[in-house]
């Protein structure tokens, strides 16, 4: 065992007290739920408008990415199964500095995209109960889902099993009836037209476009990490994990690339593409075609999609402030927890800080756009540091004597780096995302100082260094 090992066992015992009650059924469905929410069910509705039929392009490389991003994050939750799981690795196998950035910065990125959620649902409520509040549907479920976040951890596994079931089967009936639909099986066919037949054909807006809506993808498929933050959770991750990892990467893309075939085939793209976020174009595929019924339903299903994409969340929030507190970069009494082996007070915190960026929908109709477009910063550096990471780690370890092997190492992971930061560069150069970079820059900046300062009052202190903290309980 060389010295990363024993820092990694030493920061993985920092986080013990965690239930490990999360079974493997309950983890495959987390990892599929983390990832199947508004990116899909709403925020694709942006990616459209950019792309066009196109889109399926951006959903593919956005695709590829997270692909590379769970399977490199999954070797090494397999080998190191941890609460703080990528910011364990990035202090052990980068610098503590990196282990301080991704948890902080992955927690204030999952505050906002929560805040998103929240406001996509007071958004799809909007349908039953026209002219009603959005921020009023934002919060109440938002509070909803924390009081559910603070009990048991198998209540969280329990409810996301039935949230993600929900969403799943609802993809693959939208995905059959819509293909039945459009080659006619069993009635007139709606046929391609849709896709290549009107004004600018496939690919409207050029490659400019499909690049532009890789931004939407890469978001949409954001989630997916909590694969490895479950492993500080999960009864038998070496088991878990791997079967968590198999059926969800390949299946995510399936149904991600199939759903939006179906939208952009069923109804002209011009229709169902948005600038802004105003309801989900799945349901407006339904209200097209003219059965209310059927569209009503599927609202139920988004809003659900959107419910889970919360809790997962807010899990997410919660198990990386603990980690925080674990390693000594935050209070002490965010790393408590309560006879259930919940961490409450990270929760109420975090909740705190997403009530907050639920209430922006009060002030503005864009509430929706600027969340996403801060969190998608943030979510991208999270990324970049996680296969850096991976590159760190196998330096330490031989490919044979791992359970768990991602396959075409270092090129695919220098690929990801590579297509993540041309991402980021676009967001800063694009007028429409530039509200990331404006806030995402001097928020790291921001950390950078908190963390020398911490570092040297520390040392002046005599202090031990952040990462010696032992674990607390009430």
């Amino acid at each position: 065992m060389d010295d990363s090992d024993q820092r990694i066992d030493a920061a993985a015992g920092r986080e013990s007290g965690l239930q490990r009650t999360l079974s493997r059924a309950q983890v495959v469905m987390i990892a599929l739920g983390g990832a199947i929410g508004t990116g899909l069910f709403a925020g694709s509705s942006l990616a459209i408008g950019y792309a066009g039929p196109a889109v399926l392009i951006s959903y593919l490389i956005a695709g590829f990415v997270a692909l590379v991003m769970v399977l490199s994050l999954s070797e090494m939750a397999v080998a190191h199964p941890a609460a703080g799981s990528f910011g364990v690795y990035a202090e052990t196998y980068l610098n503590p500095w990196a282990g301080f950035i991704v948890r902080y910065t992955y927690w204030m990125a999952q505050v906002l995209a929560i805040g998103g959620e929240a406001v996509a649902v007071g958004i799809y409520m909007s349908f039953w109960f026209p002219g009603s509040p959005v921020w009023l549907w934002s919060l109440g479920f938002a509070s909803a889902l924390l009081f559910i976040n603070s009990r048991s951890v198998r209540n969280f596994g329990s409810l996301e099993y039935w949230f993600t079931s929900i969403k799943v089967i609802a993809i693959i009936v939208f995905i059959i009836l819509g293909l039945s639909a459009v080659f006619g099986l069993g009635q007139a066919p709606v046929g391609l037209h849709n896709v290549v037949g009107l004004p600018g054909g496939f690919m409207p807006h050029g490659l400019k476009g499909v690049w532009m809506a890789v931004i939407m993808g890469l978001f949409s498929y954001n989630g997916i990490e909590v694969i490895a933050v479950t492993s500080g959770e999960t009864a038998d991750p070496a088991r878990a994990i791997p079967a968590a990892l198999r059926s969800m990467a390949a299946r995510l893309i399936l149904f991600y690339v199939l759903a939006l075939f179906v939208v952009v085939a069923f109804m002209p793209w011009t229709e169902v593409g948005t600038t802004t976020m105003t309801g989900s174009p799945f349901v407006k595929v339904f209200a097209h075609s003219g059965v209310r019924e059927a569209a009503g339903v599927m609202n139920f299903v988004v809003i659900t999609a959107a419910l889970s994409g919360m809790n997962t969340n807010i899990y997410l929030c919660s198990r990386m402030l603990f980690s925080l507190s674990r390693g000594g970069y935050a209070p002490a009494f965010l790393g408590r927890l309560n006879a259930e082996g919940s961490p409450v007070a990270a929760i109420l915190v975090s909740g705190a800080c997403i009530l907050v960026a639920g209430a922006v929908s009060r002030f503005t109709p864009k509430a929706y756009d600027y969340l996403f477009g801060i969190a998608l910063f943030g979510a991208m550096t999270v990324w970049i540091i996680i296969l850096l990471s991976h590159l760190g780690f196998r330096r330490h370890h031989r490919a044979a004597d791992l359970t768990v092997r991602m396959p075409g190492f270092p090129g695919m992971q220098i690929a990801g780096v590579v297509l993540i930061a041309a991402v980021l560069v676009t967001m800063g150069l694009d007028k429409d995302w530039q509200l990331s970079w404006v806030a995402g820059v001097p928020w790291l900046v921001l950390l950078t100082g908190i963390y020398w300062v911490r570092r040297a009052l520390s040392r002046r202190a005599g202090a031990p260094a952040a990462g010696a903290a032992p674990p607390t309980r009430p």
